[in-house]
Parts: structure tokens; sequence; C-alpha cells
């Protein structure tokens, strides 16, 4: 069944109303690539893409496909969105079955449930670059309107980062790609952990990852985290099961 779209309008009148001087970056991020996901017609999911001197990371996402098509890229060190990231320009895959500039990736987000993609770079500052993603399960299922649109909702997401480095004082975009890619460590190793527990892609560990920060309302980092401290404590020390540990992952 297709998704209610909300429209444009509405979408740009409620990132109007954040002061993104005030409000967290990656709350910012978040925000913004849920009303894209929600506002551009084709879309499934968005992310948010930041490369920096720790290498790239995704500072927001939608849903688990974005992440795993995004995270393939950076393993690889190539694709659309760190093309896109590099030359601050929108890059679009239409199709995924017929494209040849990136075909190992391209067989890789196929497999992942994506079929067609836009890329739009972020014209952000000092040593970090970005870009923000949007993903399709169908090909062509982006018109020139949605890529308008998306390079719209791309220049909140840079607002965003713009005043996160205007605003943080001594912290600056690089520290904040930093404090990120720590982030991600901490769901590698998760990941890790729950492909062992559970003989497991790392998809399939990230999908359950995910799917318990949804169940908890909490965040993907914070599920991560739980499980990585119990995994480290004494047998017995998380009898009564944290959120994130083996007790509280979902079957």
């Amino acid at each position: 069944m297709t998704k209610p779209l909300t429209k444009p309008t509405e979408a740009f009148a409620e990132l109007g109303r954040i002061d993104f001087t005030q409000t967290d970056v990656a709350a910012s991020l978040s925000r913004v690539a849920e009303l894209a996901g929600r506002s551009i017609p084709g879309a499934d999911e968005v992310s948010v893409t930041l490369v920096g001197p720790g290498g790239a990371h995704t500072a927001a996402f939608t849903g688990p496909r974005a992440i795993t098509v995004d995270e393939w890229q950076y393993q690889q060190g190539h694709g659309p969105c760190l093309a896109a990231a590099a030359a601050g320009l929108t890059v679009s895959v239409p199709d995924m079955a017929g494209e040849s500039r990136w075909a190992d990736w391209a067989d890789h987000a196929i497999d992942a449930g994506v079929h067609s993609s836009l890329s739009i770079g972020l014209p952000l500052r000092e040593s970090v670059s970005g870009a923000f993603n949007v993903y399709a399960r169908r090909p062509h299922a982006f018109d020139d309107d949605a890529v308008i649109l998306a390079e719209t909702f791309a220049g909140y997401a840079a607002v965003a980062m713009a005043n996160a480095h205007l605003h943080a004082g001594s912290a600056t975009l690089a520290d904040h790609a930093r404090a990120a890619l720590d982030s991600r460590m901490v769901i590698e190793q998760a990941k890790g952990i729950v492909m062992a527990e559970r003989h497991c892609t790392a998809d399939e560990a990230f999908a359950v990852l995910a799917r318990v920060a949804e169940q908890s309302g909490g965040d993907l980092h914070t599920v991560a985290e739980a499980l990585v401290a119990g995994a480290v404590r004494s047998p017995g020390a998380d009898s009564a099961g944290t959120p994130g540990s083996k007790g509280a992952l979902p079957a």
C-alpha cells in the first residue's frame, strides 16, 4: 500500500520552526530525514552521510535499508553518496539493474531491496563533506520534481550542520564526525554480538538492533551501547535484562 505523503509546505513549515542553533545536530538531521521520507514522492528511506577525518559514517537514517546500503559504500570506498559528497553534486541512480559506475554496489543494493537512489552533496565546512541520500524500493522512482524536493531537504540538513559548527563553541564539524564514528563503532560491536549469538548475517543483526530501538522508543546507539555493556559483565550480572541485552532482544 502506498504511504500517505506529507505536503512539502507542511514539512518545510515544521522545519522552519526548528531552532537549529539550540537543537542537537543528530536530532535535527533525524527530523529532516524523517520529514523528507514522508514528503518526497517515491522515497522509502532517507539517510545523511558525513565524511570526515575518521572516515564516512551515517549521521541519520530512517530505516535499515538506508544504513545497510550506506555502510557497504563506506566499506568499499566508493558509491553514489561518496561521489556526491566529494563533488558537491546531485548523483542519481535511476535503476540499480542498469548501473555501471558502481556495479558491485548496485548488486548489493538490489539484494537489500533498493532499486533507485538520489544522493545530494552537502556544502559543509572545514574537512567534512556530506550527502543527503534518498532510496526507493522500485526503479525510476524519482522524477524531476522529486529531485528538486530532495535538494531542498538537503539544504535544511546543511543548515543544521552549519549551525552546529557555528554554535558549538570549540566543537567543529570534524568533532561531530568523530563522535558519530565512535557511535558507529559501538553499533558494529553490537552487531557482532548479535551475529555470534544468532548465527545471522550483519544485515539481519542490524535489523534486530533497529527493531529493539523501535520497540523500546530509544535510539540505535543506546540499544547498542547497552548490549555491549551487558556482554562484558560477569555471568549472572544481567539477569534482569537491560534494554538491548541478550534477554531483551526479540526472537
